[in-house]
């Protein structure tokens, strides 16, 4: 009888925990091409290349917060282009090739595009390149959403 009660309790809490569980925010088909099946949108197309708004932008899979404005700058690539990350936000990934480096959310493993260095676009010798499908801006004055912890998606 224990035995059973153990199980049936065991089955009832862990019911409940998956159901507490959050989800990654929705994507459109063009977004899973990106984020997930690590894509890249086509250049000078994308929302952000251009902005030069105050604020955080934040990965659209889970709201992380990525990358902020005052790191972003004009490299006429195509892409939005940042000098560095939010510490501990990005993971850099070695492609197969060896010819690039592949950036990832630390949070939830979603591709974001490519580092580079030695460019000598900015003091700091970086860029990060970006696909904007890839991210959600908050201005300064805005509230940030919840950042969305749940099992990373390889």
């Amino acid at each position: 009888m224990k035995t059973l009660l153990f199980i049936i309790l065991s089955f009832t809490i862990s019911n409940k925990m998956d159901a507490q569980k959050k989800q990654y925010n929705p994507l459109t088909q063009d977004e899973k091409r990106v984020i997930i099946d690590k894509g890249t949108e086509m250049p000078f197309t994308g929302k952000y290349n251009s902005n030069k708004n105050s604020g955080t932008y934040i990965c659209k899979q889970c709201n992380a917060p990525l990358y902020k404005s005052s790191d972003k700058f004009d490299s006429n690539c195509g892409w939005p282009s940042f000098d560095d990350e939010i510490r501990g936000a990005v993971k850099r990934i070695p492609d197969k090739d060896g010819r690039r480096t592949e950036i990832v959310c630390n949070n939830c493993n979603g591709h974001l595009g490519h580092v580079f260095f030695n460019e000598g676009f900015t003091t700091k010798n970086t860029r990060h390149c970006v696909n904007s499908i890839s991210l959600n801006f908050i201005h300064t004055d805005s509230i940030p959403p919840e950042i969305i912890k749940t099992e990373k998606r390889e």
